[in-house]
């Protein structure tokens, strides 16, 4: 074991505790530019966390999703991704060349593919290596492994272009054992599945230090602390970095990048006020509310510099942000990348301390690009790289409630945002600003188009279509989490993510586990709704189905009373009516019948507003079918509406919730829900097309 390998493992082991499984790479590596290759020897110290005693052990080996047509991901994805394509005959792979216990035996010739999920036998993205004995429980094993990557061309957030490299999932990574009771397990065994389409990454927290040997001429971003940078005499300067506490490793260089930084400043950053509103809003004290100052480095190519201050702007509201709802960012750096143009399936992901963002020299001033993008994917420092989610089983735990807090973001440090919309390479966000539009009346719009297609609760790879993930993983669960913070109240909502974000921080939690926190947390058994907008696909649409306004006429027939029987004629009735007309003390009488129309229950407030100003307001359980409610007064029904705050996000169909009696506004009423369906529509087309 080398010295730097014992030393970090104690380091890990101190900071994430002794019961927990630890991945620990030193990896020493060399890009070959020309070849488009890196060679590169990796020692792994694994350490088992369980109690079981474990035979074998199970590696990703993603490059070789890109090593022929017959891969489970060119099989499902057509070698076709996010708008991107495959470029034929730029084929990536990874070769293991030794893989060995250190200062024992060689498992080279045992090592063998395996295919968990499709039994896919030309799959190449798994392999089993049996040990000659077991690693026992709490004990470890280190492993020396030569390999050399192939990388293709830039494709599926990895590989090259030109000169520029972005090193993703470029080395042997080992997988995740799970405990029987952990996460979804029934019994004890490796988590480690094939990559496929629609999915991204899982792997165990550990420390990492790598030197990265490249051209002096290059400029080098990676995960971590840059430690140094050592001129070799041959042209070539290696570069190490380190960080502890990740789960994964990932690098760029280019010679024409022109690299920025500046430091979060958290004191200059949150004012006081902010401070004192967080801590009140979370019921903790200042101290913990505390940020810590992060040094931001950005990468960027030569013609997008004037761009600098956007994206130092974008990133430092990510960190404010998200470190004061959830939890200060524990991390000294955060890296953000800017492919080149033909680089882009690189761009818009997510690494430990490491991001690629996206941004073209033809846009708006305020048309969410690039930061929305860089705040997204900020945001998985939190939702994937704190809280090691699994995005195979659980895409949405990461990409859904980063979604929800993107937008949180993002309408609150950049109101009147506009759409992020383009046709031709023409941003259109100045012709189509429209008063209120958030980011979540995307993830809505998005929703509408397949809401019905999958449950939300599905592993990634098994979502109906490539749509139907992005729509489950993405908007979705995006709207779910918004109608969960209308429905518990801000505060709530608050206190429950970051209760779920602490606990959970350094560790692989499945949904029970949140479902969990915010019971606990808010002391409501909320169950309910995550059974019907999680676990199921039914929609919810509430409607006005009728409302009525008819004069109350005197009462005709014969009464009796303490003074006697008394008998009303029709001739009588009519002119006490015609008095009340004359007297303006005529009553009114409101009949109203609102409808459950999806299958989804919800309850919902229902708003009734009169001509003479008065507002009442009732709620319904949603329970039942439809539900009637009555009111007499002396004016007449102006308007009434179900959900008025639209608090139910996912509620399929917004243009029946209201109703409005014929009048100068009602004109008004209907073009302006006509103009909000097609939006809707227009977005959700855009989002299919994404």
């Amino acid at each position: 074991m080398h010295r730097w390998a014992s030393a970090i493992l104690l380091l890990s082991v101190c900071l994430s505790g002794q019961n927990k499984p630890q991945a620990n790479y030193s990896i020493s590596a060399r890009l070959n530019p020309t070849a488009k290759t890196v060679t590169g020897r990796e020692t792994l110290t694994w350490i088992n966390g369980s109690q079981d005693p474990i035979p074998d052990l199970q590696f990703h080996l993603y490059m070789n999703a890109f090593k022929n047509t017959k891969s489970t991901f060119m099989r499902e994805s057509g070698g076709q991704l996010r708008g991107d394509r495959f470029q034929k005959d730029s084929w990536g792979y990874i070769d293991i060349k030794k893989l060995a216990v250190a200062g024992g035996a060689d498992l080279t010739r045992a090592m063998e593919f395996i295919a968990p999920d499709d039994g896919n036998a030309e799959d190449r993205t798994v392999i089993r290596v049996p040990l000659e004995k077991p690693v026992p429980p709490g004990g470890q094993i280190t492993l020396e492994i030569d390999f050399v990557t192939q990388f293709p061309h830039v494709f599926a957030r990895t590989g090259y272009h030109g000169n520029f490299f972005l090193g993703g999932q470029w080395f042997p990574k080992i997988g995740v054992w799970e405990k029987a009771g952990m996460r979804f397990a029934k019994t004890a065994g490796w988590n480690c599945h094939q990559f496929h389409a629609n999915s991204e990454f899982y792997a165990d927290y550990g420390a990492y230090a790598v030197d990265l040997t490249v051209p002096s001429e290059y400029v080098v971003g990676a995960t971590g602390i840059q430690k140094n940078a050592v001129k070799n005499g041959d042209g070539t300067t290696t570069y190490r970095f380190e960080q502890a506490n990740v789960h994964d490793f990932a690098w760029t260089a280019q010679p024409t990048y022109r690299r920025f930084t500046r430091t979060f400043d958290a004191e200059r950053e949150v004012t006081a006020k902010e401070l004192t509103d967080i801590s009140r809003l979370l019921g903790i004290p200042h101290a913990e509310a505390r940020l810590s100052n992060v040094e931001m480095i950005l990468l960027l190519q030569p013609e997008h510099a004037g761009q600098a201050e956007r994206h130092f702007r974008a990133t430092a509201n990510a960190i404010k942000w998200f470190g004061l709802w959830y939890g200060a960012y524990p991390h000294a750096t955060i890296t953000v990348v800017d492919p080149p143009n033909g680089g882009g399936g690189a761009g818009g992901m997510e690494y430990p301390t490491f991001i690629t963002a996206g941004t073209s020299w033809l846009q708006g001033r305020n048309d969410g690009d690039p930061e929305g993008v860089v705040v997204h994917e900020f945001g998985h420092q939190y939702w994937q790289g704190l809280v090691g989610s699994n995005e195979f089983e659980e895409a949405w735990m990461d990409e859904g409630f980063n979604t929800y807090s993107t937008g949180k973001v993002i309408d609150r440090a950049y109101p009147g945002w506009t759409l992020p919309v383009r046709l031709a390479g023409i941003p259109l966000s100045n012709l189509m600003r429209l008063p209120g539009l958030t980011w979540e009346s995307v993830d809505r719009a998005a929703y509408l188009s397949a809401p019905k297609a999958d449950d939300l609760a599905r592993r990634a790879w098994e979502y109906q279509t490539g749509s139907s993930y992005s729509l489950n993983s993405y908007m979705r669960p995006g709207a779910m989490m918004l109608t969960l913070e209308n429905t518990l109240g801000e505060a709530e909502m608050a206190k429950a993510m970051r209760a779920y974000h602490q606990r959970w921080r350094y560790d692989h939690p499945a949904f029970p586990d949140f479902i969990a926190a915010v019971n606990e947390s808010t002391g409501k058994d909320m169950n309910w709704f995550f059974d019907q907008f999680v676990y199921s696909s039914n929609v919810a649409d509430y409607a006005v189905a009728g409302v009525s306004c008819e004069p109350v006429s005197e009462d005709l027939g014969v009464f009796d009373g303490n003074g006697g029987r008394r008998t009303v004629t029709a001739a009588e009735a009519r002119k006490i009516d015609e008095e009340r007309e004359k007297n303006h003390k005529r009553q009114w009488l409101t009949k109203a019948t609102i409808r459950r129309e999806g299958e989804a229950v919800y309850p919902v407030d229902i708003e009734f507003r009169f001509e003479n100003g008065e507002t009442e307001r009732r709620q319904w359980d949603g329970k039942y079918r439809w539900a009637k409610f009555e009111f007499t007064k002396a004016t007449k029904v102006a308007s009434v509406a179900v959900d008025p705050e639209h608090k139910l996000v996912l509620d399929a169909n917004w243009t029946n919730n209201s109703w409005r009696a014929e009048s100068s506004y009602a004109t008004a009423g209907k073009l302006t829900s006509t103009v909000l369906f097609w939006v809707e529509q227009v977005l959700a087309t855009l989002a299919l097309l994404a």
